[in-house]
């Protein structure tokens, strides 16, 4: 009986744990795009997540009980429906089947550790120089500029320039989307919206 008991202990502390995991808010801040029910496309910026709902910051507001679709750096795609406004934005309940609400969970986790260690890239990668180093960095007015690729990984890049673009903005790296991340002393490092294959980042990135 005090087996049964102890058992049906664990499990419920299991299940807690895992609960709170789910539900955990994880401030964050993520760029990306977002569609509405009249299917117009914004960009956003997500403030706090967990693998339940998110925080967004936008240029338009919803009405509650509005279906949302977004795509997010890191995150990839997610859907829900806007569950109250907040100031400069609103709140968003995610729509999940449980295998993607614990894999959410781990990119959040990953997210909060690498904030708190400051860790501006993913360094589990091997980072080397491609082939053609030459690139050209597009920003969102549509300025470009031509620069070197310094060294690339598959989670993102040090680039030589001489320009010094706001950091956390998003720009275009040849054919691939990219967040600013810090400043160097000889241009900027980058980190890619989405983990990249090596083979497609050699074309892709020069």
């Amino acid at each position: 009986m005090a087996q049964a008991t102890a058992l049906t202990y664990q499990t419920s502390e299991a299940a807690k744990r895992l609960d709170r995991r789910r539900h955990s808010r994880v401030g964050v801040n993520l760029l990306g795009r977002f569609m509405l029910e009249d299917r117009q496309e914004y960009p956003c910026q997500v403030v706090d997540m967990s693998p339940g709902g998110a925080a967004l910051i936008a240029p338009v507001s919803a009405r509650v009980g509005e279906r949302v679709i977004a795509y997010l750096d890191h995150i990839g795609r997610v859907e829900g429906e806007v569950v109250r406004e907040i100031e400069g934005g609103f709140a968003i309940r995610l729509n999940a089947t449980a295998r993607k609400r614990d894999k959410l969970a781990n990119v959040l986790t990953w997210l909060a550790n690498r904030d708190i260690l400051n860790l501006p890239e993913d360094r589990r990668h091997e980072r080397f120089t491609p082939k053609n180093p030459v690139t050209k960095i597009v920003l969102p007015d549509g300025r470009s500029y031509k620069c070197r690729i310094v060294d690339v990984s598959l989670s993102g890049a040090s680039l030589k320039t001489d320009v010094r673009p706001e950091l956390g903005i998003s720009i275009d790296i040849g054919k691939m989307r990219a967040r600013i991340v810090r400043h160097t002393e000889d241009g900027i490092a980058v980190e890619f919206a989405h983990i990249q294959n090596r083979d497609l980042l050699e074309r892709h990135i020069s």
